[in-house]
């Protein structure tokens, strides 16, 4: 918020009154304030990016929710209202996330939160059977920068690899020489991978 508008919110705030544009009259209010921030006031105060007045003004009872990366189940409970929702827009039976589903859900970082999850649901919804949603129905659009993502989900080389080569096997159509040709691998690490359980290939 610019500092000019700043001291206008600080004015109405102490006065509890304002005066509408191109008006002369001061209109008189009583209304409680919530405010939401996805920074830190108190080190915005310091830089002199947020008015020290204001601050003192609007601090009241501070309530900190944590992004859903950090709420663990918190996604299921919200997944399943989303869905419960959903089904009651579109007058559906309400499918059902599967295990593998869940799993999935819960090792993605999320960094769109709450909307995210909630568009992510809907698509799952639409991609499903309408009895159950499967892992395959579940899709993450990831805008973040590669950095991000390591930061946010950390997995072993290993596992790394393994992301990597079915990436690249879903965009070469499972052709195993043609991807350790691209990636500069031996196919039989790809072929024992597969055959270990690491990399999940598709018929």
């Amino acid at each position: 918020m610019d500092l000019s508008l700043q001291s206008k919110i600080l004015r109405a705030l102490q006065e509890r009154e304002i005066m509408r544009i191109g008006g002369n009259q001061l209109i008189k209010f009583d209304a409680r304030l919530i405010i939401a921030t996805h920074k830190n006031l108190s080190e915005e105060t310091q830089k002199g990016n947020f008015r020290e007045d204001l601050y003192f003004r609007i601090m009241g009872l501070p309530i900190e929710l944590p992004p859903l990366r950090e709420r663990g189940n918190d996604v299921l409970i919200l997944a399943k209202h989303f869905i419960e929702r959903y089904a009651e827009e579109n007058r559906v039976k309400s499918p059902v996330l599967t295990i593998t589903a869940k799993d999935k859900m819960l090792k993605y970082h999320f960094p769109g939160n709450i909307r995210e999850l909630k568009a992510v649901i809907d698509l799952a919804c639409v991609m499903s059977d309408g009895k159950e949603i499967l892992p395959d129905d579940i899709n993450f659009q990831n805008t973040r920068s590669g950095e991000d993502l390591f930061a946010v989900s950390e997995k072993s080389l290993r596992e790394y690899t393994a992301d990597i080569i079915t990436f690249f096997l879903k965009k070469y159509n499972n052709d195993v020489v043609e991807v350790a040709h691209k990636l500069d691998i031996g196919k039989s690490t790809i072929y024992n991978m597969i055959k270990n359980g690491e990399i999940k290939t598709k018929n």
